[in-house]
């Protein structure tokens, strides 16, 4: 778009008391943004209440700052960095997925490899959203990481949110999974802020290489804080932009939930991956498999949910597609595994199952620790770590 097509764009966001809603009617109405502008009050009253229309006719606060802004951001792109683009819902880029949704953005701010923003950078049958808990279990992170490996592998696009835990280890093993910035990002991660900003400030590096191999995209004008009410909102983006919702590890009252069911109520698959019944980070899955969504298992399940053929997938059955912990020798080999089984366990449950002393269990234990065998978790339980 030119400057003063952006200019128009800007102050349609801008403007105090419309939302979404109203701007799409307003569009419809009138055309492009410019257009709108030129109405009188009388005819922009035609598609909004009278409040609004005078509103229209203002100039927003912040207006021209935040033009000014926005275009430098767009002109001064390192070279040899991401690009950046803005795409509006007239754009042929708009991702068409979200486009069907009920409540698309006016604009999506995008930063990736210049030759994916200049083709169509969202895949319509080849996004998968996984998402799941900040805090999650050593084993849930590994099964975020290991199932996006293995789904990217298969040709699909991870969306996730960029936030710590179960989003970062998503976008990790999607990044593991690709090859080369083409035509088709790796992984995209939907942010509630301006793409000015990185948050949380620990996932920087991981943004960068994000942006080096994916895309980073948000609907927040330049300079958005992270506020906790953008958060939530940015989620029905993440569900919208992807066939189906991977929810790996969630508690009752997680924000994973809140993209499960967004996806449900856009037609969209949900998948979840079980737990044990003692961990708090698994009863939100759990819920949402009472609820009817598909339990999945294994990154294959999810594939055939999508009809994606097996015969696209490398590496099947050994990109972290099997049942996490599922190498079988790992019982008949090591009695403290045997012992531990696949739920939380402390330590004095464990002297009673293995009949070891304290101190010779916590040699074993510290021993499968540094083989990245078993994880120490707070209140000195442990967990199996699979590996798939």
């Amino acid at each position: 778009m030119d400057h003063d097509e952006l200019g128009a764009w800007l102050r349609l966001t801008l403007t105090p008391g419309i939302g979404n809603g109203a701007a799409r009617r307003l569009l419809a109405q009138f055309g492009l943004p410019q257009s709108i502008f030129q109405q009188t009050e009388a005819a922009l009253q035609l598609c909004v209440p009278a409040a609004q229309a005078k509103a229209l006719r203002k100039i927003p606060q912040g207006w021209e700052a935040l033009w000014q802004t926005t275009a430098q951001w767009l002109a001064n792109a390192a070279p040899q960095g991401p690009a950046r683009a803005i795409v509006s819902l007239g754009d042929l880029r708009y991702p068409q997925a979200l486009l069907d949704t009920e409540d698309p953005p006016l604009l999506l701010y995008l930063m990736g490899p210049a030759l994916l923003l200049e083709h169509q950078p969202f895949p319509s049958d080849r996004c998968l959203a996984v998402v799941g808990s900040r805090n999650p279990t050593a084993q849930g992170a590994e099964n975020a990481r290991l199932f996006a490996r293995a789904l990217c592998g298969a040709g699909l696009t991870i969306v996730s949110g960029l936030a710590l835990g179960v989003d970062a280890a998503a976008h990790e093993g999607a990044l593991e999974a690709a090859t080369s910035a083409g035509t088709m990002a790796a992984t995209i991660a939907v942010v509630g802020t301006g793409l000015d900003r990185v948050y949380p400030r620990k996932n920087l590096d991981l943004a960068h290489r994000i942006a080096a191999h994916g895309l980073i995209v948000s609907e927040y004008p330049l300079g958005t804080p992270p506020l906790p009410g953008n958060f939530p909102k940015r989620n029905r983006i993440i569900s919208g932009l992807s066939q189906g919702t991977l929810v790996v590890e969630a508690a009752l009252a997680s924000g994973s939930l809140i993209t499960a069911r967004m996806a449900a109520e856009q037609g969209r698959e949900v998948f979840a991956i079980p737990g044990s019944i003692h961990a708090p980070q698994s009863r939100g899955c759990h819920a949402l498999i009472r609820q009817g969504a598909k339990l999945v298992e294994s990154a294959q399940d999810v594939l055939e949910e999508l009809k994606i053929p097996a015969t696209t997938v490398p590496g099947l059955p050994h990109e972290g597609v099997n049942a996490p912990g599922a190498a079988a020798s790992d019982e008949t080999e090591d009695p403290v595994l045997a012992a531990l089984g696949y739920d939380l366990m402390g330590l004095d449950a464990l002297i009673a199952r293995t009949g070891l002393d304290a101190s010779t269990l916590q040699v074993a234990l510290l021993e499968l620790e540094l083989d990245g065998r078993i994880a120490r978790l707070p209140g000195g339980l442990f967990q199996r770590v699979g590996r798939g």
